[in-house]
């Protein structure tokens, strides 16, 4: 019983840091492909179109060979977090870069590039709009050409920009746009409507996006279509949506966007307002074309009135701290849902918070996940203890076992009874063993995901070699971890261990064989077994976890010596006395 349930969980073990990314998904909502019945009927995608179902820009914008670039006006956007333009036609926001963020650690490198034009071989952008059911009145599409009263206007963080455009049927349509010292920017759209009859018009946000590349992390965070809809977060793999075509949903608020491991952008409407969100995939002439949309209800305008709508862009690096702070103001419901906590977001986020705070009071990001671990290890103390002491008193009780099994090796139920009793009378749990490791399992996981979505971990260095604890230890076993004067090849990635990964598993080693050792031949050959299996599987994951576990292990092994010497300390006899 004993070496089953030690093995089942090991197995167990290997199974979940195997495969967690696979099976750890966020809570999602279920979808239908047609609105509720009470929804508003669904206004034209574009004037004159029959379906009405979605929001969507035209295919114009995949660049082609034969297509050549027509220079267009553009506002230019300057902020401390953001450098980019504006265009004109269509009031497209098509050009973003994120200015204190590099593609690596170079800080010559290039900054990343977040939304990109038309033009460009991979477009990524965010429109709004006007659309009705009337295919009789004009409004501004993406071909409009907006106007401003300064051509030389900028936008900033001070300075707002007002575009304006009248369909010459009465309708005047003026967007004003701010933006924030960090990553949002707030667009007020009104229509004045100084025409003989009323109208109504339905506002609408977009983004799009063509050919995305997610990156390869194991699976670390989402990267694909997200939002939350009545604050329940909503995510959509690429490959899914290009198999439904489709997703729809109904909300009181909410935001929708696309992400990527470390940046977003997202749109949304005030928190009051009703929406239609909607997830769409469409090839275009060969190019995948993802969507998310958002459509609030609609504003009719009489005559003589003027109506207006308010909604936000979000476009920029996911940082915990801002994220939170928009959810406040202005009110962008469970906007840290953006960043991929999983399933374990109750420890995630605390995790994360803990090690923010430890990361302020050290200066750097791996001394805290030393000083967390330590703070986990004394945590755990008591469980630990409990756990050396029942192995303790397993290994005393295998003659005992042995001779039960021998006695009873025909008869298994009598065998299971006679164990449960011995069990009982020696007051062992065989399965108290096993908790400490069931214990660590979700807060490895949730320190996995700390590590590997939030960007405050991204190019965060520690000392020596690892200059990036989100990523994998760049040292490799193959060229004596430098020594040698070439880069292994990629297809030997699987046994390329970096030193920290090494360490890590000699450190397991050394604990292991300071724990009491399994009686049973098998049993002592797959513990044996398992520090090379997880140096193997932890090798690719980041530097920083394995720090992590590394350090845990040490104080384990310290922990182990001193519960070791008090044990044999307790079982030696005091000396005799002489009378």
């Amino acid at each position: 019983m004993d070496n089953r349930n030690t093995i089942l969980a090991i197995l167990l073990s290997i199974g979940i840091l195997l495969g967690w990314q696979f099976f750890f998904a966020p809570k999602t909502t279920p979808t239908s492909d047609t609105p509720p019945a009470t929804a508003p009927a669904a206004p034209p995608a574009t004037p004159g179109s029959a379906d009405g179902s979605a929001v969507t820009a035209p295919a114009a914008g995949v660049p082609t060979a034969e297509t050549p670039a027509v220079p267009e006006k553009r506002i230019t956007i300057t902020t401390p977090f953001v450098h980019g333009t504006l265009s004109l036609t269509g009031g497209r926001f098509d050009d973003i870069t994120l200015v204190n963020y590099r593609e690596t650690q170079d800080p010559e490198s290039p900054a990343i590039v977040l939304l990109a034009p038309a033009a460009t071989p991979k477009p990524y952008y965010a429109e709004w709009g006007w659309i009705t059911n009337d295919s009789s009145v004009a409004v501004p599409g993406p071909s409009t050409i907006w106007q401003t009263e300064n051509p030389d206007a900028m936008l900033t963080e001070t300075t707002p920009i007002v575009l304006t455009w009248d369909n010459g049927q009465g309708l005047a349509f003026k967007r004003t746009i701010r933006a924030d010292k960090q990553y949002l920017f707030t667009i007020e759209q009104s229509v004045a409507n100084s025409g003989g009859k009323p109208v109504t018009l339905y506002p609408y946000s977009l983004i799009a996006r063509l050919d995305p590349v997610t990156s390869s992390t194991l699976g670390a965070g989402h990267e694909g279509p997200l939002g939350v809809f009545d604050r329940t977060l909503k995510e959509v793999k690429y490959s899914d949506l290009k198999k439904r075509g489709r997703d729809s949903m109904e909300s009181a608020g909410g935001w929708i966007g696309v992400t990527d491991k470390y940046w977003l952008t997202a749109v949304s409407f005030g928190p009051s307002l009703k929406i239609s969100a909607n997830y769409h995939y469409t090839d275009v002439n060969g190019h995948e074309r993802y969507q998310t949309d958002l459509r609030a209800d609609p504003i009719t305008a009489g005559p003589g009135e003027t109506k207006s709508v308010t909604g936000f862009l979000f476009a920029g690096a996911k940082e915990l701290q801002l994220l939170d702070a928009y959810a406040e103001n202005p009110g962008i419901p469970r906007f840290d849902l953006a960043i991929d906590f999983g399933w374990y977001y109750f420890l995630t986020k605390p995790f994360f918070l803990a090690l923010r705070w430890l990361h302020g009071v050290m200066g750097n990001f791996g001394l805290a996940i030393i000083a967390f671990s330590t703070l986990v290890r004394m945590l755990m103390f008591p469980i630990a203890n409990k756990q050396f002491n029942t192995m303790n008193k397993m290994k005393k009780l295998q003659p005992e076992m042995k001779r039960l099994q021998e006695k009873h090796a025909n008869d298994r139920t009598k065998l299971n009874q006679e164990l449960m009793e011995l069990y009982k009378r020696e007051k062992a749990n065989p399965l108290s063993g096993c908790l400490p490791i069931l214990i660590q399992i979700p807060v490895f996981y949730a320190l996995y995901k700390v590590l590997s979505v939030t960007i405050e971990m991204r190019h965060a260095p520690f000392f020596g070699w690892v200059h990036d604890l989100s990523a994998p230890d760049p040292t490799s076993i193959i060229n004596i971890f430098g020594l040698l004067p070439f880069t292994p090849p990629t297809f030997m990635h699987v046994v390329s261990i970096g030193a920290w990964p090494i360490i890590m598993g000699a450190t397991m080693w050394i604990q292991q064989r300071l724990s009491p050792q399994p009686a049973d031949p098998m049993q002592a050959r797959v513990m044996m077994l398992m520090p090379l299996i997880i140096t193997f599987v932890l090798a690719p994951y980041a530097a920083g976890l394995v720090i992590y576990w590394a350090w845990s292990n040490t104080l384990g092994i310290l922990q182990q010596y001193v519960l070791l010497k008090r044990s044999e300390a307790e079982a030696t006899p005091p000396p005799a006395t002489v009378a």
